[in-house]
């Protein structure tokens, strides 16, 4: 008798987990971190691809401007129900409501109490408790970028709306303005901030798509140097299949499926070397773009795998969900 349709996918990944590991990966130790994938799309939830990876934690970008934004709003309102359905602890981290370099408004405080205050006001009665308060602050594409002063202001701002909560402080894509950047943020706290401890979330795509561990060594190092208590999350990071956006760096100009794969291995691989340091993995994302702009994601739109997703499947064996 033909299986029904519904169960293929979980059949499918079930044989995916079942596969061996390598005999180095077996006699390794569970890594010290607690892994997630972010995404944008709340159909995420329902695909039985996600369920079965028994996935605990996710992480959504926000506008700061929602709560004026009826579209926007509804989309977080459908992803954060759609997760607390599903058991999921949402990280709900606020950003820019224009991506485009330079072209972003900074709010005032006042504005960002009134906004992200509505935000918090809204989402914490459905069980969102940790918060991100500016997305990449320290990117060009965030109008964050040239005063760190207002970013400081704004997660003083955000301990006030949210106590208890867990926040992510500040939140940094590697960059070489890290240091300058860092210590003009620090200087806008009292004292009494700068000795509490601070989480800070690192986006280090470089790293598992290059090779490399010079992001995360680099960006961990640097805020190191100058806040004495830290906690480090990797908000962001995961295999690229392509990404050509307006300022990257390093592009990939094809779309490759199996480079991905191989590049969401190494994330783990970066992951476990800086277990130290490290308390959270955010794969960012779940659901991919067909290889338009930019796609990181283990699924393709449709919701099928790709073999990033069983990269993903085997390395999660030996992390903490």
């Amino acid at each position: 008798m033909p299986l029904p349709r519904r169960l293929l996918p979980l059949l499918l990944l079930a044989g995916l987990l079942l596969l061996p590991a390598g005999a180095a990966e077996a006699k390794a130790k569970t890594a010290n971190v607690l892994v997630g994938v972010g995404d944008q799309q709340a159909e995420m939830f329902a695909n039985p691809l996600y369920r079965a990876l028994g996935l605990k934690r996710t992480r959504y970008f926000v506008r700061w401007d929602a709560i004026d934004h009826p579209d926007a709003l509804a989309r977080a309102d459908a992803f954060v129900d759609a997760a607390r359905d599903a058991r999921v602890q949402v990280l709900m981290h606020v950003s820019t409501n224009n991506f485009e370099p330079e072209k972003a408004r900074l709010p005032s405080v006042a504005t960002y109490r009134a906004k992200v205050g509505a935000l918090i006001a809204r989402y914490r009665p459905r069980g969102v408790r940790e918060w991100g308060v500016w997305n990449e602050a320290n990117h060009r594409t965030q109008p964050t970028f040239d005063n760190p002063k207002r970013a400081a202001q704004f997660y003083l701002t955000m301990r006030a709306l949210c106590p208890g909560c867990k926040i992510v402080a500040l939140d940094l894509l590697y960059r070489l303005n890290i240091r300058p950047w860092l210590a003009t943020w620090l200087k806008a706290l009292p004292l009494r901030e700068r000795n509490r401890t601070l989480t800070v979330g690192i986006h280090q795509y470089t790293d598992p798509n290059e090779h490399e561990t010079t992001a995360t060594r680099t960006t961990i190092r640097l805020v190191r140097e100058q806040v004495r208590h830290t906690r480090f999350w990797l908000t962001e990071t995961g295999g690229l299949a392509y990404v050509r956006l307006a300022g990257t760096q390093k592009v990939q100009r094809t779309c490759s499926l199996s480079r991905q794969a191989t590049a969401t291995t190494r994330a783990f691989s970066v992951a476990r070397a800086f277990d130290r340091d490290l308390e959270r993995m955010y794969t960012y994302s779940w659901t991919g773009t067909d290889c338009t702009g930019f796609d990181a994601g283990l699924v393709n739109g449709d919701g099928s795998a790709r073999p990033a997703l069983k990269a993903f499947a085997t390395a999660l064996k030996g992390f903490r969900r």
